[in-house]
């Protein structure tokens, strides 16, 4: 398993390894094309990261980071994990037939270091803690069976949505597609060594755990999904697909109110690694 990310370097981008070392996180500097273009070659970047002296290399600057992949394809699911229904809804109900997919626009793409402006117009801004697919190599038509295969690695995503937009018409695309309401990474995590049905999604808003279930229990395991979008759209090797995210706990539930200038909310998955999100006011300052 090795994690990679972009960062920002004298004004470029590099795609980096991150390695681990006694001081803290180090970088392998693999070049500058982006990272699905190292996709092919990711036995040579294990090799090199296996024979690399972590201790030499230079310090990871967290806020040097970009997001990992600059997806075609923004694609997600809503409603994935069992217990997590809309409005009305009996959690006891029988699953769903198939999943409920949505798209996030070019937009709303954000890195890990990137803060979050809520909107003046926005007045029920949520989070949503998910982990997200990255597509490896073309996919059409795959198989349940080879779907697995065709999946680089995972990262992850805040689904960042404003309710009350959300809850205008029958589609969601005005309520989750504000600027920025999708920060990505920190990294991508290789596939190898990862079971994504037995991953925990957790979720600490300003300093409490709001967010814990297993993707043991989502309804549409990642292969299925692959295998289903794959019927209808051609996946590109850096498309993001994410898997939903699991119910607030009930202490969270009954506490909720919408996100504020000066928040910060992190999506943790042991094995993938953080993503801390500060939401900030329009002027770019939190209050």
């Amino acid at each position: 398993m090795v994690r990679l990310a972009r960062v920002a370097a004298d004004g470029d981008e590099r795609s980096v390894a991150v390695l681990s070392a006694s001081s803290g996180d180090r970088l392998l500097d693999l070049g500058s094309r982006p990272l699905p273009e190292l996709f092919a070659e990711l036995d040579g970047i294990r090799d090199l990261v296996a024979t690399a002296d972590a201790e030499t290399l230079p310090p990871l600057d967290p806020s040097a980071l970009r997001a990992p992949v600059v997806p075609r394809s923004l694609l997600c699911l809503g409603y994935n994990y069992r217990g997590h229904v809309p409005d009305g809804v009996d959690p006891t109900a029988d699953d769903p037939a198939t999943p409920d997919v949505f798209v996030k626009t070019a937009n709303t793409l954000g890195g890990p270091a990137d803060a979050v402006v809520i909107p003046a117009v926005a007045d029920d801004v949520d989070y949503e803690g998910e982990i997200a697919v990255v597509i490896g190599r073309r996919a059409h038509g795959v198989s349940l069976d080879d779907a697995l295969s065709y999946v680089a690695g995972y990262t992850l995503l805040n689904d960042v949505s404003d309710r009350s937009w959300q809850r205008r018409q029958s589609q969601w695309a005005l309520g989750k597609c504000f600027d920025g309401f999708a920060p990505l990474g920190p990294w991508m995590v290789t596939a190898d060594e990862i079971d994504p049905q037995d991953l925990v999604v957790e979720v600490v808003r300003d300093g409490r755990v709001t967010v814990s279930q297993s993707t043991a229990t989502t309804i549409f395991s990642v292969a299925f999904v692959v295998h289903y979008l794959s019927q209808v759209l051609t996946l590109e090797p850096g498309d993001v697909v994410s898997t939903g995210t699991p119910q607030k706990l009930a202490a969270a539930q009954a506490a909720h109110r919408p996100l504020a200038p000066g928040d910060a909310v992190t999506v943790r998955v042991a094995g993938i690694g953080e993503l801390t999100t500060v939401f900030t006011s329009p002027s770019g300052a939190p209050a």
